[in-house]
């Protein structure tokens, strides 16, 4: 996550109900709920348009401005539509720029590992990393290079370098990725799959007891 906090400016909203909220969002505006700090929760309203392009570029941290006062707030949880396309509400966590935070972070697999190239399975155990951090340090995701695993070798939480500030809460014993040789079971699906007949299925009859008078 970038170290810059983005501005973004937000209305009381006081009117609440679904078809308030449809109106709402009729006008381009966006129902958002602010909590947490042990302050009571606050209903706004932001531009749909400018905040769902700040996500589009992952920029999660937020400077929320009501009435000139500025809110520190992190995108904790976003609704869609039905579809799945449009963002119709938010709810954004206050944060204190300096306290660090527990937070769980997606992983990134990039490279080809050289166990793949020559026959090797990559196994993916793990796909999220809870570290500790402040909120201008949190990443969007963690880069994993996969490039040097071979067969037989496997990357724990523990390998995985971070950032300098960031700390690892996931415990560093587990498994994250792992390189292997496959098993017979594996490669009789992969010859299914290439259309070639596998062992018939063994189907076995269940026997029917008749009801007696």
């Amino acid at each position: 996550m970038a170290s810059d906090v983005v501005l973004l400016k937000a209305e009381t909203r006081k009117e609440f109900g679904s078809k308030c909220t449809e109106k709402l969002r009729e006008k381009g505006k966006l129902p958002v709920i602010i909590y947490g700090h042990k302050q009571e929760p606050l209903a706004v309203t932001v531009d749909l348009h400018d905040f769902t392009e700040k996500m589009r570029h992952g920029q999660r941290l937020l400077s929320v401005e009501i009435q000139g006062k500025k809110n520190e707030v992190l995108v904790k949880d976003l609704q869609y539509d039905y579809l799945g396309r449009k963002i119709i509400h938010a709810d954004m966590v206050r944060v204190n720029l300096t306290e660090k935070i527990k937070v769980t972070v997606p992983l990134e697999f990039k490279g080809i590992s050289a166990g793949s190239q020559k026959g090797g399975l990559l196994d993916e155990h793990l796909n999220r990393l809870e570290i500790e951090c402040t909120v201008t340090q949190m990443p969007e995701a963690i880069v994993v290079s996969v490039k040097a695993l071979d067969i037989g070798d496997n990357i724990h939480a523990g390998d995985i370098k971070l950032a300098p500030g960031i700390r690892l809460i996931t415990a560093p014993e587990t498994l994250v990725v792992a390189c292997h040789l496959p098993t017979v079971r594996e490669e009789v699906a992969a010859t299914a799959e290439e259309g070639q007949p596998s062992e018939p299925e063994v189907i076995t009859e269940k026997k029917v007891v008749e009801e007696q008078e």
